[in-house]
């Protein structure tokens, strides 16, 4: 009973129902008065053709029963109806059903009445003799001049006219009955011609409703229902073409909102956290799934960072601020809090903007001590410079070996000064990658025996072993005079570190087929492990005493990684103290 068809069903057969009803009770009582007046009006001229060919006589009362009784009589065989004379005083003077004499007076009758009055009177009624009912017809006749009519009367039950409407009522009920299952029949497939459209549509309505924005009316006909459909399906094409849209900026803005380098958290004006992207999670520890929708109170983090929050949601303006986080890792943060206004709402809420600046910052300070360890490194030289020159000037230039002896300090601390802006140029070439690389194939057996020729002569005065080891058939592509400097480098600084009578060696071997490894190891005197996470930072050096009088800059493991790195590679060390050191150098074989 709730769907639309099956109410629309209902009513159209309630309608046809109360129609066919009423039009059989119409038809019936139509059909009774029709079938009564013909009654009426047969009898009327029976009782004319009575009342020309009666033979009318006057007397004393009781000598009239017999001969109108039996007139009556003879009259019934002929009308087959029965027959009744009353006289004007309402007397019955005769009945062919009834002995007169025992009949009451009828000047009361309805029908006596009407026919006095009106020239002919009807009455249907239960006979008070007969016991059924009765339908009485009279008219009046003029017997005697000047005087009242007697009534010539007939009446017939209605017993056969109301069977005969029994019948016509079963007949036409039951012609009814089919008639309303018919149109029954053909109201449901009229309600369901009318309402199939409309189911569809409304599936249709509740696909898109569930963002299907693929489903379309079908439209079969250009009526009110087919404009309709037409409608829906130009607004399911609008809403696809604004939902693609919408999906389109979503993706984009998830996709820069993702890929971004720093932290974004958007709060609203009551706290909530509403958006987190990927940054956002690594720097402070939580994934988006624990925090959004949640309060910005409920994140663990440091009480600065809530403060800070709270007093930008509070003075609604621009605030910044660096922090030093200690979970999930410790970093400097730069913390924006930028409030956020809409055109409808206004204010409606901040969004904090995470920046790790640990590595800004560890860069600044790099560079900090770089400048000093510069200013430092050629403070030296410059100084003995500059006190033996004085020296020579105050008078020694006179004693021929003091100046000799000052002349070759000053040409080795020259010499060191100039090696050292050389390093420190070299090195500033290949950090800003303005050092053209020319790769081409290597063949490392080759490349390695007129290397160890290079340092063989230096090893030779320490009395220092060489050993080599190289897997034969590897070729590399590399800049070969780059990777001649990257190994000489780190073998000349195993020389170096490497007490007399010790031992240097090279070993090169395939790891797989795309990447080859050097491994340079020596007993030498070893590297702290505080100190090996910063051998490669430039000027920084394990035995500064030692390694000025080694004379090197403090440049030459910066430099070496900067070149493996602009090959592609890796370079790492494991050390001892006293045991000696290891370093590993990963190239892949093609660039």
């Amino acid at each position: 009973m709730n769907s639309f068809r099956t109410r629309l069903t209902f009513i159209m057969i309630a309608m046809i129902a109360l129609s066919v009803g009423a039009s059989g009770v119409f038809m019936v009582k139509t059909f009774k008065e029709n079938h009564i007046n013909a009654l009426e009006d047969n009898m009327v001229r029976e009782m004319n053709i009575i009342a020309a060919k009666m033979e009318w006589k006057s007397g004393d009362l009781s000598s009239l029963y017999s001969h109108y009784s039996e007139e009556a009589i003879e009259l019934k065989r002929f009308t087959g109806a029965r027959v009744t004379f009353i006289r004007n005083d309402g007397a019955v003077l005769g009945d062919s059903d009834w002995a007169a004499s025992e009949m009451d007076n009828h000047l009361d009758r309805i029908e006596v009445k009407e026919a006095l009055e009106q020239g002919s009177g009807r009455a249907i009624r239960a006979s008070d003799t007969a016991d059924q009912n009765m339908m009485y017809v009279a008219i009046p006749v003029e017997v005697v001049p000047g005087e009242a009519p007697y009534i010539i009367r007939l009446s017939m039950s209605l017993h056969e006219v109301e069977q005969s409407i029994r019948d016509l009522t079963m007949v036409l009920a039951l012609g009814l009955i089919i008639l309303f299952l018919i149109a029954a029949l053909i109201s449901y497939r009229i309600a369901s011609s009318l309402t199939r459209p409309l189911e569809q549509i409304t599936k249709v309505a509740k696909r898109i409703k569930s963002m299907d924005y693929q489903a379309r009316v079908k439209v079969t006909k250009q009526d009110e229902i087919g404009e309709l459909g037409n409608a829906i399906n130009a607004m399911a094409d609008s809403l696809q073409v604004q939902m693609t849209r919408i999906q389109q900026n979503e993706n984009q803005l998830e996709s820069v909102l993702e890929n971004m380098i720093n932290g974004i958290v958007m709060i609203d004006q009551n706290g909530i956290i509403l958006l987190m992207n990927r940054r956002a999670e690594e720097v402070l520890g939580f994934s988006a799934r624990e925090l959004v929708g949640r309060h910005y109170a409920e994140a663990k983090q440091q009480y600065e960072l809530s403060q800070m929050i709270q007093e930008g949601l509070k003075k609604n303006t621009h605030l910044r601020e660096e922090i030093t986080f200690y979970f999930p890792e410790e970093r400097l943060l730069e913390l924006n809090i930028v409030p956020i206004h809409s055109n409808t709402n206004g204010f409606s809420g901040v969004l904090l903007v995470l920046q790790d600046v640990s590595a800004i910052r560890r860069l600044e300070r790099m560079r900090s001590e770089f400048v000093a360890n510069v200013s430092h490194e050629l403070k030296t030289p410059i100084t003995a410079v500059k006190g033996f020159a004085e020296t020579l000037l105050g008078g020694a230039v006179n004693d021929e070996e003091t100046a000799r002896s000052f002349l070759q300090i000053i040409f080795d601390e020259s010499d060191r000064l100039n090696r050292l802006i050389g390093d420190i140029l070299e090195l500033s070439k290949i950090e800003s990658r303005r050092v053209p690389l020319v790769f081409s194939p290597v063949e490392v057996d080759s490349f390695v025996t007129k290397s160890i020729q290079l340092v063989e002569a230096e090893a030779a005065r320490k009395h220092i072993e060489l050993t080599v080891s190289v897997e034969p058939g590897l070729y590399v592509e590399a800049d070969e005079d780059r990777l001649r400097q990257i190994i000489m480098n780190l073998l000349s600084n195993g020389i170096s570190y490497t007490p007399e009578g010790g031992r240097v060696s090279l070993k090169v071997e395939g790891i797989g087929d795309d990447h080859i490894r050097f491994q340079i190891s020596d007993t030498g005197i070893g590297i702290p492990k505080k100190d090996l996470p910063r051998i490669f930072e430039r000027f920084y050096r394990v035995d500064k005493a030692r390694s000025r009088s080694s004379g090197g800059t403090g440049l030459g493991l910066s430099i070496v990684k900067h070149l493996v790195e602009l090959h592609k590679g890796t370079i790492s060390v494991n050390s001892s103290v006293g045991e000696g050191s290891t370093f590993k150098i990963e190239l892949p074989v093609l660039q």
